[in-house]
Formats: structure tokens, sequence, C-alpha cells
């Protein structure tokens, strides 16, 4: 089953300096029909501008990704991990027993595009852990690329739960295919142009929830880059 979400029917929130969108519930915005998928919690879009972002602000509990899209973001946390994720790179965190940290726009006159993704972990009270890797375009275009998993993947980051999240940059009419193992979903995010998922047409910031599949085929209908999430 191939479940489509449009980029429109999203919630979203306009702060001025942080337009978000959030495919999960999330804050103010609440719909029963998209609480979560299996431990998939939060898939936040976010735009911020120059000079802004999040101030110190706890979080216990949860890995979070953060994908830099355009732009930069600036962390630090009440652990010591601090650090300048990029366009390309990707940034985890472990919040588990309990942590404070900020993000932030370092830059003085471009906006920053980002995905926020939070993991429901698989126990409570882990030792909070920050993390970022640089993962180069060519390892990633016309494949997936593991660049989050809950094992030692290819020198994936590492998050503490049965997920793994592959990137891929797609030339038009190229296309890299997934084989989801009995049991397990796929959640499906274009984050640039337009792909084809197992024929189903998809934009720019739509998605597919996957369940009961066997095989997945991405392919690109025009130069696009999409995320796919292996779970439970």
């Amino acid at each position: 089953m191939i479940t489509i979400r449009r980029a429109a029917e999203r919630g979203h929130a306009n702060h001025g300096w942080l337009d978000t969108w959030h495919s999960f519930s999330f804050d103010s915005y609440y719909d029963p029909a998209h609480l979560q998928f299996g431990p998939l919690r939060v898939l936040n879009e976010d735009f911020v501008a120059p000079g802004a972002g999040f101030p110190p602000h706890p979080h216990r509990d949860m890995e979070i990704i953060t994908i830099v899209l355009e732009g930069a973001v600036a962390h630090r946390d009440s652990t010591g991990g601090e650090g300048v994720t990029r366009a390309g790179d990707v940034q985890v965190m472990t919040a588990g027993k309990g942590v404070v940290h900020s993000e932030y726009n370092p830059s003085d006159g471009e906006r920053l595009h980002l995905l926020q993704i939070w993991i429901l972990p698989d126990a409570r009270g882990r030792t909070p852990r920050y993390d970022q890797k640089a993962f180069p375009a060519e390892a990633r275009r016309n494949a997936l690329l593991p660049v989050v998993a809950g094992s030692d993947t290819n020198g994936a980051l590492r998050i503490h739960q049965d997920v793994t999240l592959y990137a891929s940059e797609l030339d038009a009419g190229k296309s890299v295919t997934h084989t989801l193992a009995p049991g397990r979903r796929a959640y499906v995010f274009v984050s640039k142009g337009g792909v084809a998922v197992n024929g189903q047409a998809l934009g720019q910031s739509d998605a597919v929830a996957i369940e009961g599949e066997t095989m997945l085929e991405i392919r690109g209908a025009a130069p696009s880059e999409v995320l796919l999430i292996d779970l439970p």
C-alpha cells in the first residue's frame, strides 16, 4: 500500500523568522491521521531567516536528525557538542536522558532550508550524544546512500533504532531500487525536483508512506533529491 502525502496537505506555521511545514502532528498542529509512522515521529521542513534560529531548549528520549538542504546550521548543546552543518551534511543527536541545545542560521544573508527528523529510540535514558558528517554528492548520485542507521552501515551516522535513512540525487530518467524485508515499511520524501515511486508521481516536498510492498523503484522525472527511510 502506498499512501501519498502532498506537500500542501501538511501542517503549516509561519512565525516570521521560521516558516515550517509538518508532515506529522507537531506543536499546535494536530492531525489524528498523521501522528507518526512506526518510530518516525517528526518530519519538519523548516526555512529559517538569516541570523535567526531556535534558542536553547530541552529534549529527551528522541533521536534527532538534521539534514541541511540549503545554507548552514550552527549547533550547540549541553554535552559540549557543537558544529556547523552545511548543505549536503547530516547531523544526529541522541537526546536520551536529557539535553539542551540551540540551532541557528549563522548567515547574515542566506536563508537556511533544512529537514528535522525525529525517531523514537529503542530504549529510554540513553546517554546524550552529538555527531555530524559530510557525505559527498557523488556517493549518492543515482544511488541510495545510507547516511543514518541503527547499525554500522557503510559509514552512516549511528542512532538508537532499527532505522536506515538513505539519501539519493537522481538525474532525470535514472532510477534506484530498494528491497523491503518482510514486516518493514518505508517513507520517501522528495526534497527537490520530482520522482515516481512505483509509478506514483511526486513533486517537491511530497512524500509517500509505504507498507506491504517488497520492492520500491524511485525514478527521477527531473534532477531530484530524495530521502528514503526504511523502518519497522
